[in-house]
Order: structure tokens, then sequence, then C-alpha cells
């Protein structure tokens, strides 16, 4: 990622996820202790959602009511995220109500309602092509969850290439280890399955169930977060995703599962 979007996204992160007075209850995720470790894992906490079979699960929800800010140029709308042709979509178009929202589009992302530590993260998407556009899946917390230190995980595929996927992680906010990844593929053109195993000493990031990154030692993310998915368009960074075209609106990223394999560390 460029420095512009480093910055942007300190700023961008301390908004992400606050609950502000238009967010409906019941999209407040429960309380959890402040900052808790990657390591409390256990087997029970193990999953996959078919999002073949529809949205109806008691593990994620539809983001909806708040905007990220800085570098985001769009509003969390629940309506964003649907079911139907055997896929999940995120859906990026026009704001309902740009006066309201303070941002010109709308986005959908979908999160866990819970945490989740050391183990094996997997998705099967296929990606937005589309100038200024991020689709993406990851693990996140911040100052947002009580208070938690900011650690990310990410595979991000920026529309302007998506023959490449770019990868990243923070830790404590500090970010700044993109890696950017030739997929030999147009992530946009049908689904593939991309998975990253975090573990307390490295992080390791599959495409297809082959090994393409890793990361061994120094100050590694170690604090439990939600898995993420969205699609979203940029503003201000031009420079890292080119300016949004939105001439072919809507534009929608589509997922077809989830999965987590908790690790014992």
């Amino acid at each position: 990622m460029m420095d512009i979007r480093k910055k942007a996204l300190a700023v961008a992160v301390l908004a992400a996820l606050a609950a502000p007075v238009s967010v409906s209850l019941d999209v407040v995720s429960p309380a959890i202790v402040s900052a808790a470790p990657a390591a409390e894992t256990k087997a029970s906490d193990a999953f996959t959602i078919d999002l073949t079979k529809g949205g109806q699960n008691d593990i994620s929800i539809p983001s909806d009511g708040w905007s990220n800010g800085a570098m985001f140029n769009v509003f969390w709308h629940k309506e964003n995220v649907t079911f139907h042709d055997g896929a999940m979509q995120l859906v990026i178009n026009p704001s309902p109500n740009p006066a309201a929202d303070k941002v010109p589009y709308s986005g959908g992302e979908y999160r866990t309602k819970n945490f989740y530590g050391y183990g094996r993260f997997e998705t099967t998407m296929k990606a937005i092509k589309n100038d200024g556009v991020v689709s993406s899946f990851f693990t996140c917390t911040g100052p947002y969850d009580n208070g938690n230190d900011w650690d990310e995980i990410d595979f991000e595929v920026l529309g302007k290439d998506t023959t490449k996927v770019q990868l990243n992680y923070f830790r404590k906010g500090v970010g700044g280890h993109e890696k950017m990844i030739d997929l030999g593929f147009d992530a946009s053109e049908d689904f593939h399955t991309y998975a990253f195993e975090w573990h307390k000493n490295s992080i390791i990031w599959y495409v297809d169930g082959k090994e393409v990154y890793r990361v061994e030692g120094g100050d590694l993310p170690c604090t439990k977060g939600r898995i993420l998915m969205n699609a979203w368009c940029g503003k201000g960074v031009d420079e890292w995703l080119k300016p949004f075209k939105d001439d072919k609106m809507p534009l929608v990223a589509e997922y077809k599962s989830i999965k987590y394999t908790p690790f014992a560390e």
C-alpha cells in the first residue's frame, strides 16, 4: 500500500465499526474482553459458512449504518449485502441518500459477530474489476472494539489489476508490510480460494491451496479479530487504487464460503 493509504487508514480505522446513533442494535456486536489474546482459542470456535445457501446464520452479519471515513468513499448499507445465484454479493452502487450518508456511494461489508485468534482463515470469492475499487478478505480489530490493539491481516484485490492480490498485516496500527502477488489468473473472472494461516510466529498466505507468501518472526498480530469481507471505492488514494470509475455500477464482489479452523498455540 502507498504511504498515502497508510495515513488515510490510520484515520479510518479509528472510525471504522464505530456505532453511531443511526446504527440499529441488531448490528452491534457482543462485548468482548479488551485486547483478547489470539492464543485464546478452542476447538469449538471452528465454523464453516456455506454462502451458497443464503445468509441465515448465527455467526456473521452485514455492516449497516456508518462509513469508515477517510479513504472509504462508501457508507455501509445492509441492503448492499445480498444472496442469490449461489453466492453472497457485496455491492457498490450510488448512495440512496448521499446527503445523509455524506458520501456519494454505498458499499457492502459482511463480518463475524465474534473474534477469532490463531488459525486458518479461508474464503472462496470472485473480485471486482474496476479502477478505484477494493475487494477484500481479512481479520481486524482495533480501538473501536473496546480498546483493542489495531491488529489486521489482509487479502486485498485491487480492481485496477485483478491479476494480482495484495497481502499485508498490521500490528498496533503499524503496517507497511505490503506484498503484491501475481496470481496467474484474473480474480474477477471466476471463484478462487484465498486462505491464510495465522500462527504465533508466522503468517502464511495461500491461493487455491498453494502457499504464495509467508512472514516469520517479528512483531506479528496477536490480538483476536473479526473476520470481514468488504467491497468499497476509495477517495484520496488515486495513487494506490487509481481514480474510481463509476460508470458501470452496480459493481459486485461475490463470495461462496467462509471457514475458520482454530490452532492451539
